[in-house]
């Protein structure tokens, strides 16, 4: 009777049969070389950029990322849950599903989502709401930016930089707005007294009122909120006689709501929960997403407290402003 001789696959290393005497004598401890150079390929700041999306991003978040999608996102959640944050980048290796060649695809997607093949990345799109147009690299240049919105009593300002720190955050109120007679120079100097307070920056980012010109009973507001517009403009981008650079934007203040999830049918509700959380994250987590100085921090919350009645909705406004335009800017959610 004729024997077949019995082979066992090694499930590790992939490579061949082996027959079962030989089985003891097998050896798939050896690292895979490859996995030795996925750290080293790239600097710090790279690695650290990578890692902290790994173990900070939510499993949603992870999935909006192409090559996550599925299984992936929730692999690399329970491992986190189970072993703790990822130290390096080649910990990946002891994720299901993830080999080396993934991991390297899964690295330059988050350091360049725009690279990604047939993918017009959405997240872009939302700088098609700031107006005028202005070339992104002079956008990406830019140290800090100033988001300025405006109400019927109220102009508030953010001045955050490039890390979304802030740096200033304030309002000046103005009860002469609309009292009578229409007169553009109590304007002018109303307007004037509160640009002398706004922080120099490399660009102002104007909310763009959103008044329907259909009802006629809000004609007053819309040529109360048109000629602020008109005047933070010229006040502001006064340099623009001089070099040609629009230093002054608007963004649709419908865009900012949709960005943050704040949209109920046409209209925009309140952001000023959001922002407390923000204060809270800033806090409470390591790389929040705004970052305010602590000397500050107790300041702007008790603005928010309730019955106060400086109850700062323009300064929300202003902030999620400035928070939307350089996750608009640098492909954040």
């Amino acid at each position: 009777m004729v024997r077949h001789q019995r082979y066992l696959r090694c499930t590790c290393c992939k490579e061949g049969h082996y027959t079962v005497a030989d089985f003891h004598h097998i050896d798939c401890s050896q690292p895979d070389p490859e996995a030795e150079d996925i750290d080293e390929r790239y600097t710090p700041q790279q690695r650290a950029a990578v890692l902290r999306v790994l173990n900070t991003a939510s499993r949603e978040e992870l999935a909006g990322i192409k090559l996550l999608r599925g299984r992936k996102s929730a692999n690399i959640v329970e491992y986190r849950d189970e072993r703790g944050p990822f130290t390096h980048l080649r910990c990946l290796l002891e994720v299901p599903l993830f080999k080396h060649k993934t991991i390297m695809k899964v690295c330059q997607s988050i350091l360049n989502p725009c690279e990604e093949p047939g993918r017009r990345d959405k997240k872009l799109q939302g700088l098609k709401f700031i107006k005028p147009d202005v070339e992104r690299k002079r956008l990406l240049a830019a140290k800090s930016i100033v988001s300025v919105v405006f109400g019927i009593r109220k102009i508030a300002w953010a001045h955050v930089d490039r890390n979304l720190t802030v740096l200033d955050w304030n309002q000046e109120t103005s009860h002469r707005y609309m009292k009578g007679t229409y007169l553009p120079s109590v304007y002018l100097e109303e307007i004037s007294t509160a640009v002398s307070k706004i922080p120099k920056a490399d660009f102002f980012i104007l909310e763009k009122p959103s008044i329907s010109t259909q009802n006629t009973n809000l004609f007053p507001v819309t040529l109360h909120l048109r000629t602020i517009e008109a005047m933070l403009h010229g006040l502001l981008g006064g340099s623009f006689l001089e070099d040609g650079q629009h230093r002054v934007l608007s963004v649709v203040r419908t865009a900012i709501g949709k960005h943050f999830e704040l949209m109920v049918g046409e209209s925009r509700t309140s952001g000023r929960e959001l922002v407390l959380q923000l204060m809270v994250d800033s806090v409470m987590q390591e790389h929040p997403r705004v970052l305010f100085p602590r000397d500050t921090l107790a300041r702007y919350r008790r603005l928010f407290q309730k019955g106060n009645t400086e109850r700062g909705e323009e300064m929300c406004d202003a902030l999620l402003q400035a928070v939307a335009f350089y996750e608009f800017l640098f492909n954040r959610s």
